[in-house]
């Protein structure tokens, strides 16, 4: 762990590799012929695996109805501003697969075998958000937390990443996460995002319509925006 004023880093997140988790990912049976040689790949790859992450204890101001200042940065999205409302600080994160694992999978060439690493690098990646918010849990006490990424809803676009990264400073690359032009992090398998004391619960997936995402926790709420957000300058998830 590296502490830089209010950011940390954790270098070593713990990941163990659970089988049956990532032959269900893989939607293979115990009877599968590809069982065993799917079990081996995991095994040696998650050997490898060095998932990473960090926080930090951002300070928050409400700055217009749809605007708010983390650490005096500038975040625009109606949704954010509110779910802050009362809150003095927030935790800004980015964990990460690690690039470990990530440079390993790109030296796959089987279509197969960059299947496998794909379900395995996403569970590295969760792992990672696990372990980091229990980290953090057990360091700050936060209560109950929820969290928003940008680019999940509308309201708050993929392009407030590059706010959200000057937040890190220098501690993205540290972990081995770079952001592009185009807003994206490599490795592929990262994820940033802020997270938030509530009372009344927040997910992403309440105010996203898309039916057919397999990644949904929670139904859609049609009706959760105008109670709770709008407006003005409302957006949504629309």
């Amino acid at each position: 762990m590296v502490q830089k004023d209010s950011l940390t880093i954790v270098n070593n997140l713990p990941f163990v590799l659970d089988e049956g988790t990532l032959l269900q990912r893989l939607h293979l049976t115990a009877d599968s012929v590809f069982v065993e040689e799917a079990l081996r790949f995991a095994r040696e790859a998650a050997a490898l695996a060095r998932p990473k992450g960090l926080y930090k204890v951002s300070a928050v101001e409400p700055a217009g109805d749809d605007t708010v200042l983390l650490d005096g940065i500038l975040f625009t999205s109606r949704i954010l501003r509110v779910n802050l409302d009362g809150r003095h600080r927030a935790f800004p994160f980015l964990a990460t697969c690690g690039r470990e694992l990530d440079d390993w999978g790109r030296a796959l060439e089987d279509p197969m075998e960059l299947f496998w690493a794909d379900a395995l690098k996403e569970l590295a990646l969760e792992a990672a958000v696990q372990a980091l918010g229990a980290h953090l849990a057990g360091k700050y006490q936060p209560g109950e937390q929820a969290a928003m990424n940008p680019g999940s809803l509308p309201d708050w676009p993929i392009h407030e990443q590059r706010a959200l990264f000057s937040l890190f400073g220098d501690s993205a690359a540290a972990i081995g996460v770079t952001l592009n032009d185009s807003f994206l992090m490599s490795p592929v398998k990262s994820i940033s995002g802020l997270w938030f004391q509530t009372d009344v619960g927040f997910v992403n997936c309440q105010l996203c319509p898309r039916e057919e995402c397999p990644n949904r926790r929670v139904p859609h709420d049609p009706h959760l925006f105008e109670k709770r957000y709008g407006p003005p300058g409302a957006n949504g998830g629309h």
